[in-house]
């Protein structure tokens, strides 16, 4: 609903803000509540929340040291054909490349670049497989915009030497590009998880609080060495030249960012190494932070990454947006679609 569109409920709105000042609800308390309510179906609540936040803020929380895992010992069954100038991409959440590794992304797709896109966790907020399921329906269909192409995607799990089982999507037509799902639990801008499924994500797991983590899905339960093993294998497989993943937790930058990135990045920038590549094949793009930085992505290029959100936005409802303008409207979304930046190891200053 637009705020001209509220004249029989503004007095009320008006008195709930007062009350929210009056009792100091902090805008990141604002925005975490409304996460919670979208975990419970709330998503409509969810948006007007973060018209009133001014965008997303992960909580901070320290995160131990990751080990490297050993490197694969034979041929892993995740092997796909090499391609030209192959990339692989490893991010927290399936709209993360499309938000914060655009338009750079989308050219690479054009111009014929063979692209291994991993998603490791369902992004699901609390709120079950079926919506994880929606996310990976839209970041297919933001794949076939990015390719010019639409058609079916074959679908097909694999158990991989780390024992891990994973789901891979190939466009039937199209093999240079695959997709492949991990759908870890998500755990949350606090980075406690959701109480859907037992308040742990990977912030837990790497810092010894759990265990394991169970995929959303009903897959093998990771341990840390099993997750860091998959993710080695993974890039193995690939044989890529180049590599793009989140901020890692090491980084300046990481901070107010989803932790669920800073992990993903931490766990992509301990795995690397042990597969031969080096530092400068890395990438790691930043994430809610870039809405500091300059606007740097406009005009033309702008225009198509913002189609290419909207294509996936139209499959996850709790972001959805059915016109460019209101994609660019969305407190955060909006800031992060104008801008994008990538930084090597030199960049990320390191503590």
């Amino acid at each position: 609903m637009r705020e001209d569109e509220l004249s029989g409920a503004e007095g009320e709105e008006r008195a709930a803000e007062r009350a929210a000042r009056r009792v100091r609800v902090t805008r990141r308390g604002l925005l975490i509540g409304g996460l919670a309510l979208a975990a419970l179906g709330g998503g409509a609540l969810f948006v007007r929340q973060l018209r009133h936040s001014g965008g997303p803020v992960g909580a901070w929380m320290p995160l131990r040291p990751i080990a490297a895992p050993a490197p694969p010992a034979t041929l892993s069954p995740a092997v796909e054909a090499p391609g030209l100038d192959t990339c692989m991409t490893i991010w927290a959440h399936a709209d993360d490349d499309i938000i914060f590794a655009n338009p750079e992304l989308g050219e690479g797709i054009a111009a014929g670049a063979t692209v291994r896109a991993v998603y490791v966790t369902a992004g699901d907020a609390g709120k079950g497989l079926d919506y994880a399921l929606e996310r990976e329906a839209g970041i297919r269909a933001a794949y076939d915009l990015m390719r010019g192409a639409t058609g079916e995607w074959d679908e097909r799990q694999l158990t991989l030497l780390s024992g891990a089982r994973v789901t891979r999507f190939v466009p039937a037509d199209e093999p240079r590009l695959s997709i492949t799902v991990l759908r870890l639990p998500d755990g949350g801008l606090d980075g406690k998880g959701f109480l859907a499924t037992g308040g742990a994500g990977l912030t837990q797991l790497i810092n010894g609080e759990v265990d394991v983590l169970a995929p959303v899905d009903g897959g093998p339960v990771y341990d840390l060495p099993r997750l860091t093993a998959t993710l080695a294998e993974l890039l193995s497989a690939a044989e890529p030249r180049r590599v793009s993943t989140n901020v890692p937790h090491e980084s300046a930058f990481a901070r107010g960012d989803h932790p669920d990135h800073s992990c993903v990045g931490s766990l992509v920038r301990a795995s690397a190494p042990v597969v031969g590549l080096a530092p400068e094949a890395m990438s790691y793009y930043l994430g809610y932070p870039s809405q500091d930085q300059p606007v740097n992505v406009t005009g033309t290029a702008l225009d198509a990454k913002v189609e290419v959100y909207r294509t996936y936005a139209a499959d996850d409802p709790v972001v959805r947006c059915a016109e460019a303008s209101t994609c660019l409207a969305q407190p955060g979304f909006g800031e992060w679609l104008r801008r994008t930046y990538p930084m090597n190891e030199a960049e990320l200053r390191l503590s």
